[in-house]
């Protein structure tokens, strides 16, 4: 049950405004985002992808030291049960060639896969069957979860593939379609992504049970 963003533009920004409307958004959230949070962004001096992970709320936090960038990922967390509140179980989950962020609550899941928590699981099961290609191996890996999952009160979540440049979408959920409904809205040169409309701006829904691929 958590938060997420994502920004996509052709040109540099400095992300504060951004983060800083997001965070103030999840401050008055209806279920507490405030167990830390994460944001992965491309250092464009670098052309590397920087991971910053912090325990406390997002909305306690500095954006200044994130430096002018023009694509970041960034999720804020409300731990289920309140428990495994530790900086490790922060997302964005990442590796060498993916992002990950997840917001969602799936019930009696049978799956035997590493993982700290959930989402982590879910993201390690997934890349099992990216072999297929990215796309495929999502849809290959969530009609297993479906099938082994006892209730998905909703599972929404983005991968960033750095290799191809391609952001994946997943909008699923079964209930509560204000809380988790994911939203775009389009800036120039670009879009972002947000599991909560927290600017203004023509914001759109994206379609429920549907993954969109959008090359970046």
């Amino acid at each position: 049950m958590c938060r997420l963003l994502s920004f996509i533009a052709s040109d540099l920004i400095d992300p504060s405004k951004i983060l800083e409307d997001f965070a103030r958004a999840c401050s008055i959230s209806k279920e507490y985002q405030g167990h830390g949070w994460g944001i992965s962004y491309l250092d464009t001096e670098s052309g590397e992808w920087k991971l910053r992970k912090e325990i406390n709320p997002i909305w306690e936090s500095n954006f200044g030291v994130i430096p002018p960038t023009n694509q970041f990922f960034v999720h804020a967390r409300s731990a289920f049960k309140d428990e495994g509140i530790t900086i490790e179980n922060n997302m964005p989950f990442e590796d060498e060639n993916y992002i990950f962020i997840f917001n969602g609550e799936l019930r009696g899941v049978k799956l035997n896969v590493e993982g700290r928590i959930g989402a982590e699981k879910l993201f390690n099961f997934m890349k099992k069957f990216f072999y297929l290609g990215v796309e495929e191996g999502i849809r290959k890996a969530m009609g297993i979860v479906n099938k082994r999952t006892q209730y998905i009160r909703g599972s929404n979540f983005m991968i960033y593939d750095k290799n191809t440049q391609t952001l994946y979408i997943n909008s699923k959920f079964n209930e509560d379609s204000e809380y988790f409904s994911l939203e775009r809205l389009d800036i120039e040169g670009g879009f972002i992504i947000s599991s909560l409309k927290f600017t203004d701006g023509d914001w759109s829904s994206l379609p429920n049970n549907s993954l969109e691929v959008i090359p970046c």
